[in-house]
């Protein structure tokens, strides 16, 4: 949404809460000086809106008694934190006994936004994959959030602006493949032209995206969720943990967190199908090490640590402490 006409509304909203509204007080909380509060008071009048105009010491800009704002005219960022918000709140399991109380209500608001804003946010909630909630919130830019989406529903190349984690700033070409909710923060992945490799980037770093012209095939069958957390998986850490776990890939990825590892099948003796006795490879990168025997324990698994021999002391100390305090009696200090 322009600015302007956002910021229209805004006034719209400001005078819709009561009372007279003196031209300096909106004009600070609009960030304008007080000609332009003015000139978007005579847009609101032209528009039918019914603002008076109240002379005097204390005057300013009123509603005519009576008067209330048509529901739901949201702004661009408005907009698309209510349809969000029920999106994770449907992912996550937060919905009525009925299950349609979050579809019914985002029906609702769809129907009522401008259709060109409404295509922009079905862009956004087409392209968009959640995966673990948590983790500190990130939020980008709403004009960049939009922006790319478009790009992915459309194949459309997109250039955006990035700040990099150490500074330094870049401009790309990306193919965007989708969007991406991760522990807070949000992620483009794709591909760059220019090296022939697959991206990430967080979107809260795009300073800036503009859609370019021409269009794109996009990779069959590519999941942006799983593009994305096995991104993550082996990215490059400080220390590299390779353990054998008993158990078919998909039972032990059902107990790691999301992101964390890469987990395959290993073959079964002649070759047979997964059985009772299956077990999987898993390999999964870490700065530190002191948090893995926790996420070992919990997957109640038998396993196998093939490396670091670190760990292997870490567990068993882990272990120790939780036979000790298995030992202690109720009435132990």
């Amino acid at each position: 949404m322009p600015r302007p006409v956002a910021r229209v509304l805004a006034l719209l909203e400001l005078l819709q809460s009561g009372g007279i509204r003196t031209v300096t007080e909106l004009a600070d909380r609009l960030q304008v000086d007080e000609r332009t509060v003015r000139r978007y008071a005579a847009h609101l009048v032209d528009l039918d809106v019914p603002v008076e105009s109240v002379r005097g010491r204390y005057g300013g800009y009123r509603l005519a008694p009576g008067y209330r704002m048509p529901p739901l005219m949201l702004s661009d960022d408005e907009a698309l934190a209510v349809l969000l918000g029920l999106v994770a709140g449907q992912r996550a399991g937060l919905t009525t006994a009925t299950g349609t109380a979050s579809d019914t209500a985002a029906a609702k608001i769809r129907r009522v936004l401008p259709e060109r804003l409404g295509r922009r946010l079905d862009a956004v909630l087409a392209s968009l994959a959640f995966t673990a909630p948590g983790g500190g919130a990130a939020v980008p830019q709403t004009a960049v959030l939009l922006s790319i989406a478009d790009a992915v529903r459309h194949h459309r190349p997109v250039a955006i602006r990035y700040v990099a984690s150490d500074g330094h700033r870049s401009e790309r070409t990306l193919h965007p493949f989708g969007l991406v909710a991760h522990a807070g923060k949000w992620y483009v992945t794709g591909a760059d032209p220019a090296i022939g490799e697959d991206r990430t980037f967080r979107l809260d770093r795009v300073t800036d995206a503009r859609t370019l012209p021409g269009s794109f095939e996009p990779r069959a069958g590519l999941d942006p969720a799983r593009h994305v957390l096995a991104g993550f998986a082996t990215a490059p850490y400080r220390h590299e943990v390779t353990l054998r776990v008993m158990g078919t890939a998909e039972q032990v990825g059902a107990r790691l967190p999301a992101g964390i590892a890469v987990v395959r099948n290993l073959p079964t003796a002649g070759g047979a199908e997964a059985g009772p006795e299956q077990w999987s490879r898993v390999e999964l990168r870490a700065e530190r090490l002191d948090w893995v025997p926790a996420v070992l324990a919990a997957m109640d698994l038998p396993f196998v640590i093939e490396g670091p021999d670190e760990l292997r002391g870490l567990v068993e100390g882990l272990a120790d402490r939780l036979a000790r305090s298995a030992r202690r009696g109720p009435d132990h200090d």
